[in-house]
Parts: C-alpha cells; structure tokens; sequence
C-alpha cells in the first residue's frame, strides 16, 4: 500500500454557512463545490473540505487538526485579516523560517499562516507554529 499525497484536509463544523462564509468571504479561498452537506475549496491539488459535524462536542477547539496555508506578504495579510476582524491565536511573529501566524475559524479550528523566506523549509518547526502568545 502505498500513500501518496493528501486529497483533503476534513474539518467538522457546527455551521455550515458561517464556516462557507469565513473560509470563501474572509480567507478568500476558490470554491470548488458546494452542498448542505459537503464544501470543498481549491480546483487543483488538494482540497479543504467542510462537513457539518453530527454532534457539538466533535468540534474541537481547535484540537487535532491544524490548516496551513502559505502567503507571498504576511503583513498585507494580516491587515486585512485584522480589518475583518479574523481572531488571532498566535500573533504575527519572525520565525526562523519566515513570517507566522495562527489564526481562528468559527469553531476554533486553528489556520497556520506562513511567509517563507527561502525554498528550503529547514529550520521550519511544525510544532513551535502552534505556540499561543
């Protein structure tokens, strides 16, 4: 058996329509298909998909699954993030690897936002992204 890429990062979530709303409104994010039940962003590659969770409690705070997106200017991102008023985890700060964030969705699912100075991901610490300020 062999597996060879992501086809999709799943989040569960309590509201559909704020959770469409944030990802494709706030975030930006190319709507690939839309259903009551099924959402999916990104035409090529790997898609987020979003499916409303059957219970409450299997929406975490932010536990167990974080997204991560790359940005080209972190701090026009944040600017505008900030002016929609997008709920920081972790504020903007200089990492060794670049620029970080971690921001927000509506259920608390944690967003990794990154500016990578150079091509090599060396020194790029998956776990010290989640440290909260």
């Amino acid at each position: 058996m062999a597996f060879r890429k992501v086809g999709a990062v799943i989040l569960l979530v309590s509201n559909m329509q704020a959770s469409i709303k944030f990802y494709k409104d706030t975030l930006g994010l190319p709507l690939k298909t839309k259903s009551k039940d099924w959402t999916e962003f990104f035409k090529d590659g790997t898609v987020l998909a979003l499916t409303p969770a059957k219970k409450r409690s299997m929406v975490g705070s932010g536990t167990g699954m974080l997204v991560g997106f790359m940005v080209s200017d972190m701090d026009a991102t944040v600017k505008e993030l900030k002016a929609k008023k997008v709920k920081f985890f972790k504020k903007p700060k200089e990492e060794p690897f670049g620029k970080h964030a971690v921001i927000e969705d509506p259920d608390g699912h944690l967003i990794s936002i990154a500016e990578i100075k150079t091509k090599s991901e060396e020194g790029f610490d998956m776990l010290g992204m989640l440290g909260a300020d």
